[in-house]
């Protein structure tokens, strides 16, 4: 396992143990099931996309870290409950690139309407985009062919995690261009290990 894997699973366990538990402990006794949280979620990230669009930025932030701690938690509160599930599985990644998408457009909205400054803005917006959206497919098409492929640095998390920071702070176009330029750097990781992994498979 790629030693930037293994960090990753570290903070999310000290993340589960001193925050997730006793929520999801209090939601599992109010009845809320997974999939219930994942759609909140999803409403949460297009209620940011939106404030984004107004040039609200500060408050698309605050609103995006919500919907990443609910998207935190359905994956806690399905193993919690005994309700994982494929079905779940798959709406949680569906409403994982629905969200992320949602908040970009959101960003170029207001790059467009509000006449951009610069021509690259909306191109950047464009780049992060695309450009996350490789790393997601380079993971998938490489598991469908037998390989795992968690290698690089700039998941989906971080991605979100960079956003957060970038509107937090008003530092939209530098989170934009290390979001892309770290999720370059991610796929083509994943594909060189995928290449080269592929070469290694026996005929």
């Amino acid at each position: 396992m790629p030693k930037l894997e293994i960090y990753r699973q570290r903070a999310r366990s000290l993340l589960s143990r001193s925050f997730e538990t006793p929520i999801i402990n209090l939601l599992s006794r109010v009845g809320v099931t997974p999939n219930q949280l994942t759609a909140l979620g999803l409403l949460v990230s297009i209620g940011a996309a939106f404030l984004a669009t107004q040039g609200h930025f500060l408050e698309a932030g605050i609103t995006l870290a919500v919907a990443g701690i609910l998207d935190l938690l359905d994956g806690g509160l399905a193993r919690a409950t005994g309700k994982s599930s494929s079905q779940g599985a798959l709406l949680d990644s569906l409403a994982d690139r629905i969200s992320e998408i949602a908040l970009l457009l959101g960003i170029l909205i207001y790059y467009v309407c509000r006449g951009s400054d610069f021509w690259w803005q909306p191109v950047l917006v464009y780049l992060a985009l695309a450009n996350g959206f490789l790393v997601s497919y380079l993971r998938a098409r490489s598991e469908s062919l037998g390989i795992t492929a968690k290698v690089g640095v700039m998941t989906r998390s971080e991605r979100v995690l960079v956003l957060i920071i970038g509107l937090l702070l008003g530092w939209i176009e530098v989170a934009l261009a290390v979001i892309t330029i770290m999720s370059i750097a991610t796929w083509m990781h994943r594909f060189i290990n995928a290449w080269n992994s592929l070469g290694k498979a026996p005929k």
